[in-house]
């Protein structure tokens, strides 16, 4: 009869082993055990659970080398699959990805409303949709997790999403009452940082990403961890406030830093100029062409972005700034633009980029998390497939 302690490092030590798994791609019993500082008898007990289990697959490595091929561990990427949910103000996107996180299918759709209870049945049909479209394969869909544009507690209660002016909703319970699947709610800054430490930064377990599209919020990962908060609200800087008696914001302050810096606030102003709803490629024809307006608006836009990011440096002295702006990445030499704005003697942190994985970051980080759940791991590194 196994004791606790047994049945403990047994779980341990498959958490480990998957970890390597995933960090690796693919990799040999003989080298899985030197990575993971297990005995071979350890290792083959474990993967022979774990192949029996249906999550690795074994491959022959091609080699030129004389000799017998080494069998190579890789986890069963078609084993099961996640869905990942960005839940915005006017659409929905919804992503299935396999186990390695790479995207199978991608879905977007409109929505024109902000009825909380007719969202909720769009997000049930739609979750038993993919449940029942992947039900052939040995796990179907892991987990469901869906990023928030607003307030979310510890709890996974949505505290107050400003765009539909949601406030103290259990949409967790609520799809859960007709959805057998594990639901997850998350705010979706904390998503985007969650998916810049899993998919680009694997070196770093300090990683601050800031999403800058319909508001302005903060994704903190220090020690590894998401920071939240006392009640799980941590990251609402884009309610710092950066102009006195500014403009007023929904959160009931005025002269938000989002009102400034994102690019809902930004769109606003050149709408207004052009008297139609821009583009981003309208926008970025015209910043080939050097427009005065544009280029202008631009230097507003990095000036109060500035300012925000000098507080947070100061205040949270991250070592990695991620900036996620589809935005920036149009304009030349934003990067080094906004570096040199932030020359404070008392303001530090080792590399500010603007993010690879723009605005489609949120939503991968949601399936990132439901595979490291489904998993059980303490740590998860995926890769990109260029």
């Amino acid at each position: 009869m196994e004791t606790c302690d047994s049945i403990y490092i047994k779980k341990t030590n498959r958490r480990l082993i998957i970890s390597k798994i995933f960090e690796k791609g693919m990799i040999s019993r003989a080298e899985l055990s030197k990575v993971a500082k297990l005995t071979k008898a350890t290792i083959s007990s474990q993967v022979a659970n774990l192949l029996e289990d249906g999550l690795l697959v074994e491959s022959y490595e091609v080699h030129n080398h004389i000799g017998r091929k080494p069998i190579m561990l890789s986890i069963n990427q078609k084993a099961g699959y996640a869905l990942g949910i960005d839940l915005d103000y006017q659409h929905i996107t919804f992503i299935i990805s396999d186990l390695m996180g790479s995207p199978v299918l991608t879905d977007h759709m409109e929505i024109l409303t902000s009825n909380y209870d007719e969202i909720v049945d769009i997000l049930i049909k739609r979750i038993k949709y993919y449940k029942d479209a992947y039900s052939q394969s040995s796990f179907g869909i892991v987990g469901v997790v869906i990023g928030i544009h607003g307030t979310v507690s510890k709890e996974e209660v949505i505290n107050f999403v400003p765009s539909h002016n949601w406030k103290n909703k259990d949409l967790k319970g609520d799809i859960e009452k007709e959805v057998d699947l594990p639901i997850q709610l998350e705010n979706n800054a904390n998503l985007c940082s969650f998916a810049e430490r899993v998919f680009m930064n694997h070196q770093s377990d300090n990683v601050l990403s800031i999403s800058m599209y319909s508001g302005i919020g903060i994704g903190m990962i220090f020690k590894g961890e998401l920071l939240k908060g006392s009640h799980g609200y941590a990251g609402e800087m884009g309610h710092m406030i950066i102009v006195p008696d500014g403009k007023p914001c929904n959160c009931g302050n005025l002269g938000c830093w989002g009102l400034y810096a994102s690019e809902q606030s930004f769109f606003h102003q050149v709408n207004k100029h052009f008297l139609k709803r821009m583009t981003y490629e309208e926008i970025h024809q015209l910043i080939i062409v050097e427009d005065k307006i544009i280029m202008k608006q631009f230097e507003e836009f990095i000036k109060y972005l500035s300012i925000g990011l000098n507080n947070i440096v100061n205040i949270l002295n991250p070592e990695i700034l991620v900036l996620n702006s589809e935005l920036l990445k149009l304009y030349p030499d934003a990067e080094s633009k906004i570096k040199s704005h932030l020359k404070s003697s008392v303001s530090h942190y080792n590399e500010l980029f603007i993010s690879e994985l723009g605005n489609k970051a949120a939503i991968m980080g949601a399936c990132a998390l439901a595979i490291k759940n489904f998993m059980g791991v303490s740590e998860l590194r995926l890769r990109i497939e260029r």
